[in-house]
């Protein structure tokens, strides 16, 4: 087996972790985490997953109602709008990626909320989208003094940003067959080479078919189901997490590639396995792949997982079980299933040309316990993968102007 790289200096900044944060790791694991553990902790302590940064002005905003009957905590929100219905809603950005590759970061983005909406059992009808972009007339504004850049050159890329992120969201959406209601567009020098792209997705859902992201019941079988796993979108996470650089449209490889046409038949399937009553929780393998659903699941069942992963369907030979565990490769769920029910959903995602095998299964404890090839590579716990993530209230200023007058 192919030896797992040593953990050096320079590996832990390439993973995006702070000395302080890396002592943390050191402290919560009471050993050097292996190459495999570096990667999980990387994308579950990052920004996108963890919100580290933006933590403590999320909690002021208001999350209660006596019509809110799933507050944040779950894949989406969910809002009862009367007669037993209720709405599910998500809206996520997806910028990074979209600067990086306009066109399938804002085609995944959309692509993921879908999956987040009818994770909930909840049919998406309808889509929006809130857009920013930096100016497409290179005389509109002026650079910072001793920047090498032309304006031309930035208005140029300005206009690849938005004819991307356009034509991604209405093929996402034409193809899945949800259709775009409305939107907004602003053009600011604050979004120079800087997008803004923030999709929104709804769907209906009956009030006592919602389903929640828990890995409950020890014993029930973990399931993989969708498509297959590629090295598409490894630490899309962490790389959505950063800042954007001049390095930045070096990492196309870590922007996914949706397929629409595949997650409307992973929509159809998932809404069918629920009738069936043999889903105990199902959750998306959106951000940090199969990564963060394993470990978003157990932690808010108070329960451990153990995975195979040489188990896991793959559309590349050699993948490692870092590679699998960090992979976005889209349109793919995580499943609990009702233990000796695992057949009747095999069939009803075979019947939709899905791949659906079981890869683990719920027990008890805190452990997330991952083996590839008969070999441990991860043994970790889950808490300190979400509870313990680095917290940080970071220094705020006013811009020096706006269109808004901010």
């Amino acid at each position: 087996m192919k030896a797992q790289p040593a953990i050096t200096v320079e590996l832990i900044e390439e993973h995006g972790f702070t000395p302080e944060e890396y002592k943390k790791i050191e402290e919560i694991m009471g050993r050097e985490p292996s190459f495999t553990e570096l990667g999980v902790f990387s994308v579950m302590w990052s920004e996108h997953c963890s919100y580290k940064s933006s933590r403590v002005h999320l909690t002021r905003l208001p999350t209660e109602g006596e019509r809110v009957i799933v507050p944040p905590g779950e894949n989406a929100g969910v809002v009862d709008i009367g007669d037993d219905w209720c709405v599910a809603f998500k809206v996520e950005s997806h910028n990074h990626p979209s600067f990086i590759e306009p066109f399938q970061g804002a085609a995944t983005g959309v692509g993921g909320i879908l999956r987040d909406v009818f994770t909930m059992g909840a049919r998406p009808i309808a889509a929006m989208n809130s857009l920013r972009f930096g100016p497409l007339k290179s005389d509109s504004y002026s650079l910072a003094n001793g920047s090498s850049v032309t304006t031309e050159k930035i208005a140029n890329r300005n206009k690849s940003i938005l004819k991307g992120v356009v034509e991604g969201i209405a093929h996402y959406g034409n193809c899945f067959g949800v259709p775009t209601i409305g939107g907004e567009v602003v053009f600011d020098e604050a979004y120079n080479l800087n997008p803004l792209v923030n999709a929104f997705a709804l769907g209906i859902v009956r009030k006592d078919e919602i389903f929640f992201g828990k890995a409950s019941g020890v014993g029930n079988p973990v399931m993989y189901v969708g498509a297959k796993t590629g090295r598409d979108g490894i630490h899309g996470a962490t790389m959505a997490s950063a800042e954007f650089d001049d390095e930045a449209l070096e990492k196309r490889p870590t922007v996914q590639v949706g397929d629409p046409f595949l997650e409307k038949l992973l929509l159809e399937a998932c809404l069918e396995a629920m009738r069936s009553g043999a889903i105990e929780g199902i959750q998306d393998m959106g951000a940090a792949g199969l990564t963060s659903s394993s470990v978003e699941m157990a932690d808010r069942a108070g329960t451990g997982l153990e995975l195979d992963l040489t188990l896991v369907p793959q559309r590349e030979t050699g993948m490692t079980a870092y590679e699998m565990l960090l992979s976005e490769s889209q349109e793919r769920m995580l499943i609990v299933a009702k233990a000796g029910r695992e057949k009747e959903l095999v069939e009803i995602f075979n019947k939709w040309d899905l791949d659906a095998v079981v890869i683990g299964k719920v027990v008890e404890g805190n452990r997330l316990k991952i083996t590839h090839n008969g070999e441990l590579m991860a043994d970790l716990p889950v808490d300190k993968l979400t509870e313990t993530a680095p917290l940080y209230n970071r220094p705020m200023s006013a811009p020096e102007s706006s269109e808004f007058g901010i």
